[in-house]
């Protein structure tokens, strides 16, 4: 199973560490990533695997909102079957 993780908030150093950490100790892959800062605001988007994740998709989201607060930046996961029929016209 893939899913679509978004990052968006005022740009900081350790952004990028922060949220990849959290997916490497849970064992998510990176598929595809894109990330760019407008008006000193940082955004990102990711597809990742989950297939060889343990545990739940709640304890990944629970795990990622918790570190976005750490953060300051706003976290969110979808799976990507729902992300894909929410943007199909």
């Amino acid at each position: 199973m893939n899913a679509i993780i978004t990052v968006v908030g005022k740009d900081r150093v350790g952004i990028i560490c922060g949220v990849t950490t959290v997916l490497s100790e849970l064992n998510v892959n990176i598929l595809d990533i894109s990330q760019t800062i407008m008006n000193d605001i940082f955004t990102m988007i990711m597809s990742v695997s989950l297939k060889d994740m343990p545990g739940s998709f709640a304890n990944l989201s629970d795990r990622l909102a918790k570190e976005g607060e750490k953060l300051g930046v706003v976290i969110n996961i979808q799976h990507e079957d729902i992300f894909n029929s929410m943007h199909r016209i």
